[in-house]
């Protein structure tokens, strides 16, 4: 099992050794340096949230260099969350007096609305520019949000080309990219995570989606993590997916995985649990929501 640096809580509750989530590679660092500089020559920001977390997707540090620009949340993914809950998260922000959307940033059928919501958070800016005759001028949009969030399938998708590279992992944009869409100038952001977290709920949930790389996470704990997680808000889909009993719902966290392994015929030579395979499996099929659409924070938790 790989190291962290201090206790990751939610996890040793449920008697597994394991120890907190950290990752701030140097390129983030230069991201928010960036940013800082660049935020005086853009008119507004789009702030990229999973629509699965997206209290733990705001980045705080993101959020203080920001705040005095006119910005809109967008929920990326919606595709993947709770429909119902992603309803109530939207009336969240719209009720801070924030401009927020749902979408499906691979579908692109949410440009022409997001296009509508910037030209509503700029109403002012748009008419002093008319009332000045350069209403011309292109508006300048600032892409910001937390690792694997889909920025860049955002921007391909905005643009309706691929300008901007897509992965399903975390990390690949590495600098700042101007992007040219229609009367729009992007400016695509590397994805940025926290320098400390505070908060392991918050970690572990950005464990969960995917922003922070397995490669430094000790599977096994983040997968025992999860089922803790979906035990209390979805108590009914591990037992449908993993054809569970009430008393294998019973069972330590640990040994639930143990139960999911040998369900699905994970075993090591000699009849042991391949705990290590099945925590992968777990994550990946959260991840690609084939355990069902699940949103993991409820806008009544933070109000």
């Amino acid at each position: 099992m790989k190291n962290f640096e201090q206790t990751f809580e939610q996890a040793a509750a449920n008697n597994v050794n394991s120890k907190s989530i950290h990752w701030f590679p140097g390129h983030m660092m230069k991201t928010l340096r960036l940013m800082a500089r660049e935020i005086k020559n853009v008119d507004v920001v789009l702030v990229l949230l999973d629509a699965r977390i997206p209290y733990s997707s705001q980045n705080p540090e993101i959020e203080e260099i920001i705040k005095n620009k006119p910005k809109i949340y967008i929920l990326n993914k919606r595709d993947l969350a709770d429909s119902s809950i992603t309803d109530q998260w939207i009336k969240y922000f719209k009720s801070k007096g924030m401009g927020a959307l749902a979408i499906n940033s691979k579908t692109g059928k949410n440009n022409k609305l997001i296009k509508n919501q910037i030209n509503r958070e700029l109403k002012e800016l748009l008419e002093y520019r008319q009332n000045r005759g350069i209403d011309g001028a292109r508006i300048r949009v600032m892409m910001v949000g937390i690792p694997n969030v889909g920025k860049s399938t955002f921007i391909n998708s905005f643009a309706g080309t691929q300008r901007a590279k897509a992965r399903d992992r975390p990390g690949v944009t590495r600098g700042k990219q101007w992007i040219t869409v229609d009367n729009f100038d992007l400016l695509d952001m590397p994805g940025v995570l926290w320098r400390k977290f505070e908060n392991q709920n918050v970690a572990a949930n950005l464990a969960f989606i995917g922003s922070i790389k397995d490669e430094i996470l000790d599977i096994e704990t983040l997968a025992v993590s999860l089922i803790d997680q979906l035990k209390k808000i979805y108590p009914d889909i591990l037992p449908q997916r993993y054809k569970l009993s009430e008393d294998d719902m019973l069972l330590d966290n640990y040994d639930i995985l143990c139960r999911i392994a040998r369900k699905r015929g994970m075993l090591l030579p000699g009849g042991v649990e391949n705990t290590e395979r099945a925590a992968v499996m777990l994550c990946d099929e959260f991840r690609s929501s084939k355990l069902g659409k699940i949103s993991l924070e409820r806008p009544a938790e933070y109000e």
